[in-house]
């Protein structure tokens, strides 16, 4: 990461199935989920239509992002300043600061806007 911050993630959110719609994926996300502003599938264009999931592991606190497209994003929080790294998978995650309460993790062409506490 470009940034000497120190992120701390406080959510993230999970999207749902392609056939179904963004109300959909609300109502289909696990209880608790939370939702957060995604850009899917190339979309330009930020909406509040996925959700997340927090589950402890060995690893730590992993985070599913589920979307409408029926795809879906596993990321673990790190507590070694990166803020968050891809759980699974080959494609690596980007993190960057939207501010001192928002970051934007970008994987392949998905993109998702997450609270968090970023420190300097």
């Amino acid at each position: 990461m470009k940034h000497a911050a120190l992120l701390t993630i406080i959510l993230l959110c999970a999207c749902g199935k392609a056939e179904e719609t963004p109300k959909d994926v609300l109502a289909s996300a696990p209880e608790g989920a939370e939702r957060i502003e995604c850009a899917v599938a190339g979309s330009e264009a930020f909406q509040p239509v996925c959700a997340v999931d927090r589950a402890q592991s060995p690893e730590g606190l992993t985070l599913t992002l589920r979307s409408p497209t029926g795809s879906f994003r596993r990321l673990l929080v790190t507590k070694d300043g990166r803020g968050v790294v891809a759980a699974d998978g080959v494609e690596q995650a980007t993190v960057t600061p939207l501010g001192a309460d928002r970051i934007e993790v970008a994987i392949g062409g998905d993109r998702f806007r997450l609270p968090a506490t970023v420190k300097k």
